[in-house]
This record gives structure tokens, sequence and C-alpha cells, in this order.
């Protein structure tokens, strides 16, 4: 018998989510017992996709058109005889670039060309919050320059997130921990019960569907959608599967979700905290990804004290999160250089007030912390942890922004809007001050011409003046910015060794365009 299927539309658009919908078995246990499949065939590609279940006798297909144009699709399947079809794709959804990808070496770019210029934020529980919380959310992201954001897949079990989540992953009823209080879960005086009754070979499609949606609000926004996958904060036993679970959750994440075109993978957040895992099974994860996603989405692994070896082929850019009390992103060179890949500083601290030291720097010094990394050629997150009356801080749940740096972030991606496309690279220009020019081009003494652009930021000095001998055989106009007051001065057109007064406050940067 040919099998069900329940919904064919007959067109989507490039980038977009072509969804199949297939009438298939209920009984047993469908998310082992069996298995589709689907090839699409288009004149610019042929793609076979896993289809996944998604409860009361619902198996979906989720196919993402790179080209524009005629589709035909075949899908298979262990509970009947193959089926086809065909659509067609029409030219992308207005803002729809495509996925992200590197751009020369250390940038990126979307798959039409559109630069990228990450301003992430880290939220890691705010999809299994209340939809209140949610929305507001959404809301606060959309008046901000944050267009990615990270947030894991599983629920966070941590200090200022102690209560359960509005949905588990997985079929099964948790064991009541309402005994667990910060003071007793800080002092260990408790013990992990994995005894959950949960069934960690039966997915609960519930709480994918309210990632599937929370992750097609935040496309709308025209964010990125970076995915943790794995995390070791975790008291339901999620962190501690066998290896074949493990793997059926991750064949099951990848057929859900590689059809989103604003998806990243982080294979963890704090990968080296999870002692179970070794890193034959991070490399094993990998291996699924590698096969199973078809638009080659960017994949990255996150540390806490111990980086993971980021040379490895099939990590696309570097996820860091500071290994020194001090250094942050003075780190972005040296990683860089070792790397030579995106360096992106997902975790450099928290702007707020608790009492955790990765969790109480000003909103001054995060921003300063942004500018820097930028200065050195790579990307920098946010993340705020301000005290809460009900606990609700930004860095796990969302809801509201309370601190400084938001206003001054969206200022620099005012700014950077205006950088050279192809990414800045950091030069020795100053002992004192980090400088950047754009990636694709030299100084006149490594036998490149004057650059066209250059970046000076000097964060926490001070001065009144800046003596400053411009590369020879240009003119340049200068601009001061204030990087917290948010002003923009234009100090005229100079060259050669030039003299520019300078306000005498911290945080300003000098952008100088060739004239």
């Amino acid at each position: 018998m040919e099998l069900q299927v329940l919904n064919a539309p007959s067109m989507t658009s490039k980038w977009g989510i072509y969804e199949l919908s297939i009438s298939g078995p209920a009984e047993g246990n469908p998310f082992t017992e069996h298995a589709v499949k689907a090839e699409f065939c288009g004149k610019s590609e042929k793609i076979t996709v896993d289809g996944f279940y998604d409860g009361e006798g619902i198996y979906r297909v989720r196919f993402m058109p790179s080209f524009e144009g005629d589709y035909s699709y075949t899908v298979t399947a262990d509970f009947g005889e193959p089926v086809r079809g065909g659509f067609f794709v029409e030219p992308p959804a207005e803002d729809n670039h495509g996925p992200v990808r590197v751009h020369n070496t250390w940038h990126f770019v979307y798959e039409d060309g559109t630069p990228y210029f990450s301003i992430g934020t880290t939220c890691y529980a705010w999809v299994f919050q209340e939809e209140e919380i949610r929305r507001q959310t959404i809301a606060q992201l959309k008046d901000s320059a944050f267009n990615k954001i990270r947030f894991c897949l599983f629920p966070k079990h941590y200090i200022h997130n102690l209560k359960d989540p509005v949905s588990f992953p997985y079929v099964g009823t948790p064991i009541d921990r309402s005994h667990i209080t910060e003071e007793n879960f800080l002092s260990g005086s408790w013990e992990y019960d994995y005894d959950n009754q949960f069934e960690y070979d039966r997915f609960n499609p519930a709480h994918f569907r309210l990632l599937d949606e929370m992750i097609g609000e935040l496309e709308k926004l025209g964010i990125e959608a970076d995915l943790i996958v794995m995390h070791p904060y975790d008291c339901w036993g999620f962190s501690t599967m066998t290896k074949e679970q493990d793997d059926l959750y991750w064949n099951y994440v990848v057929a859900r979700y590689a059809a989103f075109h604003n998806i990243w993978w982080s294979l963890a957040n704090e990968w080296d905290l999870m002692k179970e895992k070794t890193v034959a099974d991070w490399e094993r994860y990998a291996q699924i990804l590698v096969e199973k996603d078809p638009y080659r989405h960017l994949r990255g692994i996150h540390n806490c004290l111990h980086v993971y070896d980021h040379t490895r082929p099939w990590i696309t850019h570097c996820s860091m999160q500071r290994t020194d009390v001090y250094k942050t992103t003075e780190m972005v060179e040296e990683y860089r250089i070792r790397y030579g890949k995106p360096v992106v500083m997902d975790e450099v601290c928290y702007e707020g007030n608790i009492e955790e030291g990765w969790g109480n720097i000003t909103g001054e010094e995060m921003v300063r912390r942004f500018w820097e990394g930028v200065c050195r050629g790579g990307y920098v997150g946010h993340g705020e942890t301000y005290v809460h009356p009900e606990d609700i801080l930004w860095w796990a749940h969302g809801g509201t922004l309370y601190g400084t740096s938001n206003e001054r972030l969206k200022f620099l991606a005012k700014i950077a809007a205006t950088f050279p496309a192809d990414g800045l690279k950091p030069v020795k220009l100053a002992w004192d001050a980090p400088c950047a020019i754009p990636e694709s081009e030299r100084m006149p003494a490594e036998g490149g011409q004057a650059p066209s652009f250059i970046l000076t930021y000097l964060g926490h000095s001070r001065p009144s003046f800046r003596k400053w001998l411009l590369p020879d055989g240009a003119s340049y106009r200068i601009e001061i910015v204030d990087t917290w007051n948010m002003t923009i001065t234009d100090a005229g057109v100079y060259r050669g060794f030039s003299h520019i007064e300078l306000p005498a406050k911290q945080y300003i940067a000098l952008i100088a365009r060739r004239v």
C-alpha cells in the first residue's frame, strides 16, 4: 500500500522549509521501530534527509531547498510503498539571506553574500519558561542588536534555575525536587537521583514543537539559533544517557532542525564538564552531524576550562569561553593564529550583580570586551545576570534586559554595518591599543597600499590627544567614537604625522577612513 501523505505543499521559497506530513503507525515505539526518508531532486541538487516521528501517528520530513525552480521528491518508509511528488521553489522570502557560512577564513557571510557580523547573546533555558516569559524574550530580542542567541535543547538545572521547565524532552514523570534550594545545591548536601521514570528512547513531541515554534520566531527576527545540543547542568539523567540513547537523540534533533536556515550547531555548553563523555563520543556526535546535515550548518563546541581541539576539520568556528580570570577578548588574536577559523567569544562573563565572578561585570566592561574583540578580528557574545526578586535572569530565562550594555551594542551594530564587508584583522600599529584593518588588505610595510579603513580602540585609556602616524600616501577622515556615550565626532581629514584632540574619556575608538 502506498504511503499516505497528508500534507504536500505545491511550492515553497528558497531557503525556506518544505515539509511533508505522512500518516503512519502509532503503536509500539515509532521513534525506534520505524524510519522515514525522502530524496529531493532539483536541477542543481539532490539531497536525502531523514524524517522523524511527531506523535499521534504523524511522521514528518523537512527539507531546505538551496535553489529555485522545480523539485521532485520520493518518500520511502518501512510501513508502505514509496510515494512521489513535486513542488516549485520561488525566490527567497524578504530578509532570508540563507544559512550563515564561513567567509575569508575568520569571518562570516550569509549564503547570498550579505555580510554577517555576529552580536550574540545567551539565554540557556528561555524556551522552557512560561509563555509570558517567552513572549517577553521575543519582544526584548526585537529591541536589541542580537542576531544570534545560544540556548539549550535540554532543560537546565543550576543556581538561579532550579525550577522544573514547562516541558521535558522525553516521555515520563520527573521526581519532585522542590526540596532543592540554592543553599543545599551550592553546599553539595544533596545527590542527583536519575530515577525519573523517563523513557530515554521515547521523545515528547510537544517539547520539540515548542522549540520549533521559538526557532521560527527567531527566524522572523533574523536571529540565528545557536542550538546547544548537550550540557552538564542536569538532574534528570539526560547528560548520562547510553551511547545508543545519545545517538537516537542526535539523529532525531538533526532530522527535526537541520532544515531551518537559521541554525548553528553547538555540540555542547562546557563539554569538558561532562565527565561521562569521552572525546571519542564528541567525535561520534560530530560525525552524525556531518553525515546527516546536508546543509552544512555551522558547527562548534563550547568549553569551560579546557578548550577542545578546534583544528578538527568538522569544527567550522571557535566557540570560546575565557579560561583566564583576567583575559577574555584579549585572546582573540592568539586563537585566530592557532586555529585559523572565526573566533566567537561566546562567553566573556555576564553583565550583572550576582555572587558568582562570571556574572557581575559592569555594562562598561561588557561593551569594552565587545570592542576589544572586534578590534582583534573576532566576535563577542553578551549575557546578563542581574539579581531579580523572582530569580528571572536573562542568562537562563530570558525575559527583560535591565543592564546598560544593550543600547551600546545596538550602537556598535550600527557602526559595524559600515565596516569593510570582508571583515577586520588585527595589525600592530600601536603598542598600547589594538588596531584593525580590512582582512584582505596589507600595510605598506608588507607590500600593500595605505589601508582603506583603520580601527583603533583605546579601551580603559583616556588620553586628551593622540599623535598618529598615518600610513604614507593617503589622507584619512578621522571619526572619534565614544562607544559608551554613543556619539561620533568628525575630527576632520588628516595626513601623515597627525595630532588629534581627544575627550580624555575611557572607551574611545578612532576610525580612519581613507579619503
